[in-house]
């Protein structure tokens, strides 16, 4: 006699990231001292504005060139390769800081951006989220992501340029300013990544 499964539902995803899943140097994905160094950072809010202090981050990007790294070991850093992964908790006002560089676009056509994964307490299942630069309005304006939300979603998916180079980049999990979620064809909730 042969069942179908069915797939089991999500089980909370936190608050105990501190155990096991932050690791040295994840929140650095480039030497601070590297000349094309980019500060990355944000604080994660939940749906009343409130700070989110245990939430982790993940985040996976190209590199300068909009090449997509094929290496192995993302989770060691050896100070010469960029594996574009990082992942970082949040401190206890719900900021995170990563080191990275300025993506480039890794298709014609398409804006530079930076893939994040938001895991929250009371979160089933782990959120994703993008993260584009704000300078090259015109490439903005062809991503096909963006293009497909309503005008007024679009910026919470757009990151500021503080004056000293730095890229702020906020999450808001509900509420006013919801940042945009996004769910991947053929990807189930509780499915394996």
């Amino acid at each position: 006699m042969s069942e179908q499964l069915v797939p089991t539902p999500g089980q909370t995803i936190g608050p105990f990231y501190g155990y096991a899943l932050p690791y040295e140097g994840g929140e650095h994905l480039v030497d601070r001292s590297d000349p094309r160094a980019v500060r990355l950072h944000g604080t994660v809010y939940d749906g009343h504005g409130e700070p989110i202090p245990d939430s982790m981050l993940e985040i996976w990007q190209a590199d300068a060139d909009g090449t997509v790294s094929q290496e192995p070991g993302s989770l060691l850093r050896d100070g010469y390769t960029f594996t574009g992964f990082g992942r970082v908790a949040v401190d206890n006002a719900g900021h995170y800081d990563f080191t990275t560089v300025n993506p480039g676009a890794s298709e014609a056509g398409k804006a530079p951006f930076i893939a994040m994964t938001v895991f929250a307490r009371g979160l089933l299942n782990r959120l994703f989220t993008r993260i584009y630069l704000p300078e090259d309005g015109e490439a903005l304006a062809r991503d096909p992501l963006l293009a497909s939300l309503p005008e007024g979603r679009r910026e919470t998916l757009i990151a500021e340029r503080e004056p000293d180079g730095s890229l702020r980049f906020d999450l808001r999990l509900q509420g006013d300013g919801e940042t945009v979620f996004l769910s991947y064809p053929n990807h189930r909730p509780g499915d394996p990544a």
